[in-house]
């Protein structure tokens, strides 16, 4: 088998899973629709199996095009990384799913991620990339953080704990915000390094 097949087969395995834990959240979610689209880690997620189905099957489209780009697939593994981090390290204790909840827990925020990542390091074409990639990935999560907070007084509903602004005060939430996007362009730069090291002459 050589290095394309296997690596269609990867994007295309990986693809079809990451669509059936994002419509199966929806499927069994008691939350309304637009508060779980509201997540980060669905977003990713969900930009996951576009990108992958976008660049694997309709790599010829406009669409293809662009999700076959190096800075596109870089931005979403970033995103991705930080979900992957963030529930691991603060938000995987304060709740205790159950049955199909519990699995699509570990994928969306465990199995995904990592083999996202993975997909990233053996599979893209790495080529150059500058450190201003790294400030121009930040306007997803920061337009994602201002709508959470524009939103959550509104609907009086925020999807993160460390965004509820009506418990913690918008003091401490724009320092959190502050760190979110601080992790956000640490973590950026240090997959351009990563990239820059392996870039193919």
């Amino acid at each position: 088998m050589n290095p394309p097949n296997l690596k269609f087969i990867f994007a295309s395995a990986l693809a079809v899973t990451t669509w059936f834990c994002v419509i199966l959240q929806f499927y069994i979610s008691t939350d309304s629709f637009i508060n779980v689209i509201s997540y980060f880690t669905i977003l990713c997620n969900s930009l996951i199996a576009l990108s992958l189905t976008f660049s694997t099957f309709f790599a010829r489209t406009k669409l293809g095009i662009f999700c076959s780009k190096l800075s596109v697939r870089t931005a979403i593994a970033l995103y991705i990384f930080i979900v992957f981090v963030v529930y691991n390290t603060v938000l995987r204790g304060i709740w205790k799913p159950i049955g199909w909840q519990l699995f699509l827990d570990n994928m969306l925020h465990v199995v995904i991620p990592i083999s996202y990542i993975l997909y990233w390091l053996f599979f893209v074409v790495k080529g150059k990339l500058n450190w201003k990639n790294g400030f121009y990935w930040l306007i997803f999560p920061l337009a994602y953080l201002i709508y959470s907070l524009i939103r959550g007084p509104i609907v009086n509903w925020y999807p993160y704990p460390f965004l509820n602004a009506s418990k913690l005060g918008y003091g401490q939430v724009s320092i959190n915000v502050l760190i979110m996007l601080l992790v956000f362009l640490a973590s950026g730069s240090a997959l351009i390094a990563i990239n820059n090291k392996f870039e193919k002459k």
